[in-house]
Parts: C-alpha cells; sequence; structure tokens
C-alpha cells in the first residue's frame, strides 16, 4: 500500500485542517480526497503556492497588528466624554451600552470599533477604564468619563 502526500483544501476529520500537507493511502487520496475536491496533490509547484500563501497570510496579519497598535498608542492618549442620565447617587439609568460606546468613539474620534470588541460595565457616573480588542494580541484602554 502506497503513500501520497496530500495538500487539504478543506478540513477532513480524521485527518487535518485546511492548508495541511498530510500523508494518506494512494487509494483514499484518489478515491476519496481528491474526487470530492478535499485535497491537492503535494506537487513542488503547490508546495510553493502554499508557501507563498502563508507568508503573504503572515504579513497581513503583521501589517493588522501594526495598525491596531498605532490606533491603541492614539486611543489611549484620548478621554472619551459621554453625557448620561444618572440619578443623585450618580446611579445611571440602566447603563451604558457598547453601542453607545461605539457611536461615540466613531463621533469623537472618526474610528469605527465594533461594539462587540468593546468590553464595559458602566452604571455610574465618573471616569471608567473601558477594555478595546483591536487585535488578537492588541487590547487599548479607553479612558471614559460619564457625565450625569
Amino acid at each position: 500500500m502506497s503513500k501520497i502526500k496530500v495538500i487539504l483544501t478543506q478540513d477532513v476529520a480524521g485527518q487535518g485542517r485546511k492548508g495541511e500537507i498530510v500523508s494518506v493511502s494512494e487509494g483514499y487520496a484518489k478515491n476519496f480526497l481528491l474526487k470530492n475536491n478535499k485535497a491537492i496533490i503535494a506537487t513542488d509547484e503547490e508546495l510553493k503556492k502554499l508557501e507563498n500563501k502563508r507568508l503573504k497570510a503572515e504579513k497581513k496579519l503583521a501589517e493588522e497588528k501594526s495598525k491596531a497598535e498605532e490606533v491603541k498608542k492614539f486611543i489611549e492618549e484620548k478621554v472619551l466624554t459621554m453625557e448620561v442620565k444618572a440619578g443623585e447617587n450618580g446611579k445611571i439609568f440602566g447603563s451604558v451600552t457598547t453601542k453607545e460606546i461605539s457611536a461615540a468613539i466613531e463621533k469623537d474620534f472618526g474610528l469605527t470599533i465594533d461594539k462587540k470588541k468593546i468590553d464595559a460595565n458602566i452604571k455610574t457616573t465618573g471616569e471608567h477604564i473601558v477594555t478595546l480588542k483591536l487585535h488578537s494580541d492588541v487590547k487599548a484602554e479607553l479612558k471614559l468619563v460619564a457625565k450625569g
């Protein structure tokens, strides 16, 4: 039984994930993986293409991280002030939502931050630290002042 190397074009249970190079039996490769477009034969040309794709992806990730670092530096120098409705004891009616914070950041700083990437729980007036997830490795802390 001869083995053949293939590059998976999608996740295959029991074999590996998309983009991995795996060694499988020739019959399995021809009758299942290649037939169902789940893999391609790992020729030198295909391996070069895979390597180039990986390098492009790494470069793109590095650029995204660099951009996120710049945004972090910009945000951490700023203070976001929001007007809120609050009682006499400083307790906000309801709370400041991530959607409201996202809209305020866009209005005041011209940055678009997805509300799902904002971690905040603001129920009182005063100064708060809001965490923004800008990248998988980059988190920024924004100072937010809630004025009643």
